[in-house]
C-alpha cells in the first residue's frame, strides 16, 4: 500500500483511499476460500473475495487444530 489517496470532494477533510483488488468468484464456497492454494492465507489476509471472512474462519480452525496437537502432544511427552 502507498500513499496514494483520491482527490478531495467538495466538504471533504479526510482523503479516500482507492479500493483494493477484488475479484468477484462465482464456483461457491469451497472453492471461492481455497482459490489461491490448499492453505487459505492469501484469501483470508488480503480478503481477495467475498470468502474471505469464511476463510478467516477455516485459518483459525486449522490453527487451532495445530495448537491443539501440540499441546496435546507436549502434555503426553511431559506429563
Amino acid at each position: 500500500m502507498g500513499d496514494a489517496t483520491l482527490p478531495l470532494r467538495k466538504g471533504e477533510r479526510i482523503p479516500r483511499k482507492p479500493l483494493p483488488k477484488f475479484e468477484e468468484v462465482e464456483v461457491g464456497l469451497a472453492k471461492g476460500i481455497f482459490a489461491k492454494g490448499l492453505i487459505p492465507w492469501k484469501v483470508a489476509l488480503d480478503d481477495e473475495n467475498q470468502y474471505g471472512p469464511h476463510a478467516m474462519v477455516v485459518l483459525l480452525l486449522m490453527m487451532a487444530t495445530v495448537t491443539g496437537f501440540t499441546l496435546g502432544l507436549m502434555w503426553y511427552l511431559l506429563g
